[in-house]
């Protein structure tokens, strides 16, 4: 007995090692866009931190537009793509705010990406189907309040605005 209280003393001012959760952030951005540079606004995810079931570092992002941009956007479904911003994209756009997110709800992210990417045919829809709508979808996933308000359906830096207002538990301001 006491061999087993002199380790457990012994493990205590060793400071016990244990594993610390892992946790992944999922954070919502916008890109505010201009006709006159080619990059339309835009709204996209980003996935940093680990997993706790695997320890695997996630750091991606994923966003959900046409596969080329042209007048036929504005007719009706196009072809469409998953895309991931490069780092120095990233740090020009507008973070909303961010939630922790489980393992699960990782997953389920990224089935819903795939589904999306992978999707057959003429996917993208200017009025039914555009970056909000992927967003909306993941945001779903993680439980928060979503609508689609037709007039900012090209708008992503407004309706992200509208939807940390419709989420008041993210504490997290508009953006101007």
């Amino acid at each position: 007995m006491r061999r087993f209280i002199s380790l457990v003393i012994s493990c205590l001012m060793l400071g016990w090692a244990t594993p610390s959760l892992a946790e992944v952030q999922l954070s919502f951005h916008s890109f505010n866009g201009s006709v006159l540079f080619g990059r339309y606004p835009h709204t996209f995810i980003v996935l940093e931190g680990a997993l706790e079931d695997t320890g695997e570092v996630i750091n991606e992002n994923y966003g959900f537009t046409a596969k080329r941009i042209s007048p036929a956007i504005l007719r009706g479904p196009v072809e469409h793509d998953i895309i991931s911003e490069e780092l120095k994209h990233i740090e020009r756009t507008n973070r909303h705010f961010t939630v922790m997110i489980s393992d699960n709800e990782y997953h389920q992210i990224i089935s819903l990406m795939k589904t999306w990417r992978d999707t057959q045919g003429k996917f993208y829809d200017l009025s039914s189907r555009n970056c909000i709508h992927f967003v909306g979808e993941i945001a779903r996933i993680v439980g928060l309040n979503i609508e689609y308000p037709r007039e900012m359906l090209r708008r992503p830096k407004k309706w992200l605005n509208h939807i940390t207002i419709l989420n008041p538990q993210l504490e997290a301001p508009t953006i101007e």
